[in-house]
């Protein structure tokens, strides 16, 4: 199990660096990190979250099928991804985040979106996702640069939740999951 970086460590700042698929241990780190989204109950995983700053994150919508059926159950892996194109229409969905326990927000993202990346396999693929998958791949490329969901939020949301986004980073907020602040 790997441990899950919170709010607050610089990591999670820091935008990520290519991966290369000749990496050696490319295929146990994506075992622990799926190991680890599932054992926190979390449908998406970035690298910087566990500690790596790799253009790197596993998803796996499988958990949204019982509440939002339409939603295509997709497990994959997507390294060095790059967005061709965010479509669509305006999407406000209720967002959460391992990094951030407790917290939630609407958030505000496209519906689709176009994407190059490389697969578990090494091979590379151009796909168009649309709804909840789209979303999830928006929320982890976020990781990637850098940037939480909260970031997002309006000057008077980060007010309001200013306090436990504090008591993340200080430690005071501890998740059911194994996890690092600073």
């Amino acid at each position: 199990m790997l441990t899950i970086h919170l709010h607050g460590h610089p990591v999670l700042r820091k935008k990520a660096n290519e991966v290369s698929t000749e990496e050696p241990h490319l295929q146990e780190l994506i075992d622990e990190m799926f190991e680890t989204m599932y054992n926190a109950e979390g449908v998406g995983l970035a690298a910087p979250q566990i500690g790596q700053s790799l253009q790197l994150f596993v998803i796996d919508t499988h958990a949204f099928k019982e509440s939002y059926p339409d939603t295509e159950e997709i497990k994959e892996v997507f390294i060095n991804p790059e967005v061709i194109e965010e479509l669509g229409y305006d999407f406000t969905f209720n967002e959460g985040c391992l990094s951030l326990p407790e917290v939630r927000e609407d958030i505000v993202r496209k519906s689709e979106i176009i994407l190059t990346y490389i697969n578990r396999e090494g091979e590379r693929k151009t796909t168009h996702f649309k709804g909840l998958v789209a979303r999830v791949i928006l929320h982890e490329l976020d990781h990637l640069e850098g940037h939480v969901f909260t970031d997002r939020v309006s000057s008077i949301r980060k007010m309001i939740i200013k306090k436990k986004l504090n008591d993340i980073a200080s430690g005071k907020t501890k998740p059911k999951y194994k996890s690092k602040h600073n």
